[in-house]
This record gives C-alpha cells, structure tokens and sequence, in this order.
C-alpha cells in the first residue's frame, strides 16, 4: 500500500469522519452539528483536508484544490450553525454544505480505495476505472436523493417551529 505516517493518520481519521457522517445521517436525517456525530464529523474532516495537503505524491494536485474545498464547506456551515442558528433558511444551506462536503469526500476515498485494495490486485487499475466512476455515480444519486430528503425534512422542522 505503501502509506506514509501522514498518510496513516489522514486515513485513519478520514475514516471516523465518513464513519461519523454515516451514523448522523442514519439517525438524524442529516450531518448534524449540535449533535456529537456532527462535532466528530466537522473536526475530523477539517483535519483530514488539512493533512491532504500535506501528502504530495504527486506535487499539488486537483485533490489537494478539493481538500481545501471541502474545508470551506465545512466551515461556511460551521458559521451557518453558530452564527445563524436562529435562521430558517440558513438550516438548508448548512445540510447542503455539509452533505456535499461527504460527497466530495468519497470522490478521493473511492479512488485511492479502489486504487489500493485489495493488496496486489486492486478493484481499479486507475483513476479512469470504469468501476470508479459507476460507484461516484450511485454515490451522486444518493447525494441527490438525500439532498431532496432533507430539504423537505427541513421545510417540515420549519414549519412547525413557525406555528
């Protein structure tokens, strides 16, 4: 596999950051911020997008622009949370934001994976795999159809809060 210590550790805590944002969206319906699986989500991928920067194979490349992308959403939602948590229509845009920075997460994640396991016969012969792009496909759909669900989940929260 051929993983450097920095490497290690920004698998490691990518792993608990995707792990994370699983469990919230299971039982909440969303990454949720208030809650500890929403905290563990924000720190683990802030630091996971850091450390991205820090692994250069290959020299900068587009993957460290994303890392540093997905660090901006996490934290434009952080601000929305905090400093615009009594606002209605700010609660969509932080679900947004911080379900496409999972989203955007799994493009790398599903890359180097498929690129790396198993240990000598990886599912991907490279980044071009037709495997890889049929996976970030379903990933999307997801991402599309979970948008919508939360939108009008949402709207509902909304709604009763007004009443």
């Amino acid at each position: 596999m051929g993983l450097s210590g920095l490497g290690i550790f920004h698998t490691i805590i990518g792993i608990i950051a995707i792990v994370s944002a699983i469990i919230g969206f299971v039982k909440y319906g969303k990454i949720d911020l208030k809650k500890l699986t929403g905290k563990i989500y924000f720190y683990s991928t802030l630091v996971t997008s850091l450390t991205a920067l820090g692994l250069l194979k290959h020299g900068f490349n587009p993957g460290h622009i994303f890392s540093l992308f997905i660090a901006v959403l996490i934290v434009v939602a952080f601000y929305l949370s905090e400093k615009k948590s009594t606002s209605h229509t700010a609660r969509y845009f932080e679900n947004f934001l911080l379900s496409f920075s999972f989203f955007l997460s799994l493009v790398p994640t599903v890359n180097e994976t498929f690129t790396r396991v198993p240990i000598g016969h990886p599912l991907a012969k490279a980044p071009t795999d037709p495997i890889i792009a049929k996976t970030l496909l379903f990933f999307l759909i997801l991402f599309i159809v979970g948008s919508i669900y939360q939108f009008r989940k949402q709207r509902t929260t909304n709604k009763s809060e007004i009443s």
